[in-house]
């Protein structure tokens, strides 16, 4: 009789125990003894008894099909499977194409009804047990996550797994050598303005591997690694949960899907830290910014606002399009999002402003911040609120004062010991003793918490000094090269110093990123320092760049039909003054074809 051997481990760790082997041994002489002939061996190495698809039951059933067996042999009837509608499946199937099924831990299935129910039986058994174990195993390993344990195997890139000698719990240390690879990839994607994609090209040209050990990284590995909390000092456990899926997944992955859980849900796990937590939020920052001021999609042209400007009337962003006139010239504009009436806000309506013309926007816009960060009193007023307001040396603040609160605590403790001594040599009483120890340990535990306090605001200082440094530097370098500046570099010049550019009907407002003074006079001469003891104005706060009482002109739009009027002017005044008049809101011009 021409039998096949079939046989089956759950895990990787059960392979490497030796029990497929001692499987194979068993069933080997089991064929041996009856005086079987063993056509094939049909091994399943790390795969679930739940599910069907498995590599080398398909073969057994190919083989069964093909008429080149008689009968299988098996270790038990969970070894075939361990749900029971999947045992009554494989068996059925077998048995249509003649193939017996024997158990050596059982009775050969079909000999008697009485047998069959045995069989039967111990495949609900199975089933169950196997929920049972499943049920254990998940919630031990929840309950040593939260003992702070590391119940999983797979960790980050740069992180190691190690499992003491001693058979203590698992934790996380840090492999220095790829530790080092993340902290320059966080470093050229905040500090230095690397994107995703040119940190992959880099990566490449230094010949680092990825974390699966490929030679280019992909764009979203790089993106989840900077993304990934476990750099700061905290991984998840029971972050997603499975559940059935729809069957159109992978082979190995078809029968189930994940899906993340609440945030409330995860157990967090504290592990060693390779990136500072202000490095990390800067990424966010630093991705908005990028999806903000990014190239793709955009049109045929410069735009040097792109990104900047906005609707006074809606509070929207700015798209940039061509229109092509009569005589088959492209212009450029700006067109609020609201014309689209997908975007517009409820209540509000189509928006009634008209497209701008973006080069003669761009140009008057760029003519105005020049002369404003030409004008030196500017400058040293930006400079001089920024220097007085932060301070001198990254360190030197916070070195003083915590000098200052360490004397102050080591003298209420030598107070402290001072009164204990008094007490004991007879000369304070009890209730004396008792009344200025408590008065000392409220003043320890006062200074203590300044001390807290001071320490957490220590990467604030450090980043107002990074701050004040740039400013100078800016101050220095942009008069000596504002007028050689290209095209690119006017617009990188527009995204360091403008917030935003709002436009209403013929009012102009930029919203600059550098403290300027309320309202700098024309003839007097360069606004001093800030006094001592009025406190200089530091909190960067941002202006609106304007002078109320010299209009300035803007080249007038294709299409406009006012022949006068007052000109357009950069302004703070929230509304436009009385009888301004408005650009008339027009549609698309007829003739014209949307670029």
């Amino acid at each position: 009789m021409k039998v096949a051997l079939y046989a089956r481990v759950s895990t990787e760790r059960q392979q490497e125990r030796g029990t497929i082997s001692s499987q194979l041994d068993a069933l080997r002489a089991a064929a041996d003894a009856d005086g079987h002939e063993v056509v094939d061996e049909f091994i399943d190495d790390g795969y679930s008894g739940s599910r069907l698809d498995r590599p080398a039951l398909d073969r057994l059933r190919d083989a069964a099909e093909a008429g080149v067996l008689d009968g299988v042999i098996c270790l038990a009837a969970d070894r075939l499977a361990r749900v029971y509608a999947y045992q009554v499946l494989i068996i059925e199937e077998l048995a249509r194409f003649g193939v017996s099924v024997r158990f050596l831990e059982g009775p050969a299935h079909g000999e008697d009804p009485q047998t069959t129910l045995l069989v039967q039986m111990q495949g609900v058994i199975a089933e169950y047990e196997r929920a049972k174990i499943a049920e254990r195993y998940r919630r031990g390993k929840l309950y040593r996550a939260r003992q702070g344990e590391i119940p999983f195997w797979k960790t980050s890139y740069a992180h190691r797994r190690v499992v003491p000698a001693d058979g203590g719990p698992a934790r996380i240390e840090i492999f220095e050598p790829e530790a080092e690879i993340v902290r320059w990839i966080f470093d050229a994607y905040v500090e230095k303005g690397r994107s995703v994609r040119q940190i992959s090209f880099d990566l490449l040209e230094r010949g680092i591997p990825s974390p699966t050990g490929k030679p280019i990284w992909g764009t979203s590995t790089i993106t989840r690694l900077l993304r990934n909390e476990a750099y700061i000092g905290t991984v998840y456990y029971n972050r997603r949960e499975h559940f059935d899926g729809n069957g159109r997944r992978g082979a190995r992955n078809r029968k189930t899907r994940s899906r993340e859980r609440p945030r409330e849900e995860w157990i967090p796990i504290p592990v060693p830290v390779i990136v500072d937590r202000d490095t990390f939020a800067r990424v966010n920052q630093v991705s908005r910014d990028n999806s903000r001021w990014n190239p793709r999609g955009a049109e045929w042209g410069v735009w040097l606002l792109r990104g900047l400007i906005e609707c006074g009337h809606c509070q929207l962003g700015c798209n940039c399009h061509r229109m092509r006139g009569r005589n088959g010239t492209w212009h450029r504009y700006y067109y609020c999002r609201g014309h689209d009436p997908l975007r517009t806000r409820a209540g509000m309506g189509r928006c009634p402003e008209r497209n701008i013309r973006a080069d003669e926007l761009d140009e008057y816009v760029f003519a105005q911040v020049r002369q404003a960060l030409l004008d030196p009193r500017q400058l040293i007023a930006a400079e001089r609120a920024v220097i007085a307001g932060a301070p001198a040396n990254e360190n030197e603040l916070v070195v003083a004062q915590l000098k200052r609160l360490d004397n102050a605590l080591q003298n209420s403790e030598r107070e402290r010991a001072r009164l204990i001594d008094a007490y004991q040599a007879g000369l304070l009483a009890l209730d004396e003793l008792t009344s200025r120890t408590a008065a000392i340990t409220a003043r320890r535990d006062q200074l203590t918490q300044e001390k807290d306090v001071l320490t957490s605001r220590s990467a604030e200082l450090a980043t107002e000094n990074r701050l004040r440094r740039r400013l100078a530097g800016f101050a220095e370098q942009i008069v000596a090269s504002l007028d050689d500046l290209d095209t690119e570099g006017r617009r990188r010049l527009l995204r360091l110093v403008v917030e935003k550019v709002r436009v209403t009907g013929w009012r102009v407002e930029i919203h600059l990123k550098i403290p300027l003074p309320d309202d700098p006079p024309d003839d007097d001469p360069p606004t001093p320092g800030p006094e001592p003891n009025n406190g200089p104005s530091s909190d960067m706060r941002l202006r609106s760049l304007g002078d109320h009482r010299r209009p300035r002109q803007l080249p007038a739009r294709p299409g406009d039909r006012r022949q006068g009027g007052e000109a357009p002017h950069l302004t703070t005044h929230p509304t436009p003054p009385a009888g301004e008049k408005r650009w008339p809101r027009v549609g698309k011009p007829d003739g014209h074809q949307w670029g």
